[in-house]
C-alpha cells in the first residue's frame, strides 16, 4: 500500500522505453506513484479522472499531440493547477515557447537524464507547495491577493498559471530592485543553477500581454534582467 504522502505522477508518453526509464527512477527516488499513458487522448482522459499530482507529457503524441492535451488541461479550472513537465525531441526553441505558452511549467530535451528530470519534478512541487504571504499588494492597476491566488488589472480578474503568478507576485515584493535573470530562475522556478534563462523571458513576456496596458509596469533592464517601476 502506498504512503499518503506518495506523490501520483501520470506519464503520457509512447516511446516504451522512455516510460519505463522514467518509472524506474522515480520508482527508485521514492514517494512516487506512476500511472501511464501512451496516447494524447488516454492521457488527457487520464488526467481528468484521476486528478495526478504531476504529468510528464510528451510533444509528439499519437492521437493528439501532447501541446493540444496541455493546452485543454491548463484551460479547465479543474485541471490548471496540476503541474506540467514537457519532454520534446525537438530542439528548436518555438517548441519550448509554444509549451510554456500554453501553461507548461517546464519542459526537457531528449535524451535527458532522468537525474535531472527528478530534479525539476521536485522544484516544481516544491513552488506548489510554498505557502503565499496573505498581504495583498499593488502596483498600479495590479492587485494581487495572494490567499485567493488572485490577479486583477482595474478590478477585472486576470488568469494567469501558478508561474506567472509568482513571477509577478516577486517582482512586485521586491519593487524597483532589478531582479537577475538567474535569481529569478532560482527563487521562482527553484532552480540551483542556470538552465535557461530566455525561460524567464518567454514568462515576462506572456505575463506582459495578460496584463495589458499595466504589463508596462515591467522594465527590462538591458543586460541584467528585470524589475518593477517604483511610481
Amino acid at each position: 500500500m502506498d504512503a499518503p504522502s506518495s506523490k501520483t505522477i501520470l506519464i503520457v508518453e509512447d516511446e516504451k522505453d522512455v516510460v519505463d526509464l522514467l518509472a524506474l527512477n522515480l520508482r527508485k527516488a521514492g514517494g512516487f506513484v506512476i500511472s501511464t499513458a501512451s496516447d494524447g487522448v488516454a492521457g488527457l482522459d487520464k488526467a481528468r479522472r484521476e486528478k495526478p499530482d504531476f504529468i510528464i507529457l510528451d510533444l509528439m503524441l499519437p492521437k493528439m499531440p501532447g501541446l493540444e492535451v496541455c493546452k485543454i488541461l491548463k484551460s479547465d479550472p479543474a485541471s490548471r493547477q496540476i503541474p506540467i513537465l514537457m519532454l520534446t525531441a525537438k530542439a528548436e526553441e518555438i517548441d519550448r515557447i509554444v509549451g510554456l505558452e500554453f501553461g507548461a511549467d517546464d519542459y526537457v530535451t531528449k535524451p535527458f537524464s532522468p537525474r535531472e528530470v527528478i530534479l525539476r519534478i521536485r522544484a516544481i512541487m516544491r513552488r506548489g507547495e510554498a505557502t503565499p504571504e496573505d498581504e495583498r499588494l499593488t502596483a498600479g492597476p495590479i492587485t494581487i491577493d495572494p490567499a485567493r491566488h488572485e490577479v486583477s488589472v482595474g478590478g477585472k480578474r486576470v488568469n494567469l498559471t501558478s508561474i506567472e503568478f509568482k513571477l509577478l507576485r516577486t517582482l512586485m515584493q521586491r519593487r524597483g530592485r532589478v531582479q537577475e535573470r538567474d535569481r529569478l530562475l532560482n527563487d521562482v522556478w527553484g532552480y540551483e543553477s542556470i538552465i535557461d534563462t530566455r525561460t524567464v523571458d518567454t514568462h515576462v513576456r506572456r505575463l506582459r500581454e495578460k496584463l495589458g496596458k499595466a504589463g508596462d509596469v515591467i522594465e527590462t533592464v538591458r543586460g541584467f534582467g528585470y524589475r518593477l517601476r517604483e511610481n
